[in-house]
């Protein structure tokens, strides 16, 4: 990411999702940024030790180490580098550290350009949103539980699977599904 030769703010987007990185690339692009994308951890590592980017999106699930990991790098070589955390599998525990480690902000796929930019400035909270109508279903209960211990593991999961006392397959399969619905 040499800035250099550049006055564009810019931005590291790390996602193995080759499609959603193109599209979110170019719209990134026209709204000002210059742009650095990685499929992984290890090449997003290398972009952060040749320019630490000014911001940063970051998939939760990379396929060579957890997105939150890769929070923790980025931060430590800048503190004030601002990072958006995006995940299609959100979740209470992961979104309570995502903003320990120092992300500016926590957002579910799908989610669009604006929103995401949007979510840069947004570092103020708002202790005016209102809380959900209804209970979290029994479903989403467990699936919550479970990524808590999950990340109390750091993401190991035959560690997780004892702690439950589930076999490792069955908790692998939970895992392996889309969250459940509120």
């Amino acid at each position: 990411m040499d800035t250099c030769c550049s006055d564009k703010p810019s931005l590291l987007l790390a996602d193995d999702d080759i499609t959603f990185c193109h599209v979110l690339e170019r719209a990134l692009l026209a709204r000002g940024f210059a742009v650095e994308v990685a499929h992984d951890a290890a090449s997003a590592l290398r972009l952060i030790e040749d320019n630490v980017p000014e911001f940063a999106i970051i998939d939760l699930r990379l396929p060579d180490m957890s997105g939150l990991k890769l929070v923790r790098r980025l931060k430590s070589a800048d503190e004030n580098a601002k990072v958006v955390v995006l995940t299609g599998y959100g979740s209470i525990a992961t979104a309570i550290e995502s903003i320990k480690l120092g992300a500016t902000h926590y957002l579910t796929k799908p989610v669009g350009a604006d929103q995401i930019v949007s979510a840069f400035d947004n570092e103020e909270p708002d202790e005016d949103i209102e809380p959900a109508s209804r209970p979290l279903s029994v479903d989403r209960l467990e699936w919550e539980y479970i990524q808590r211990v999950l990340s109390g593991h750091d993401g190991n999961i035959s560690a997780t699977a004892r702690a439950l006392n589930m076999h490792r397959r069955t908790l692998q399969r939970k895992l392996g599904k889309h969250p459940p619905r509120p």
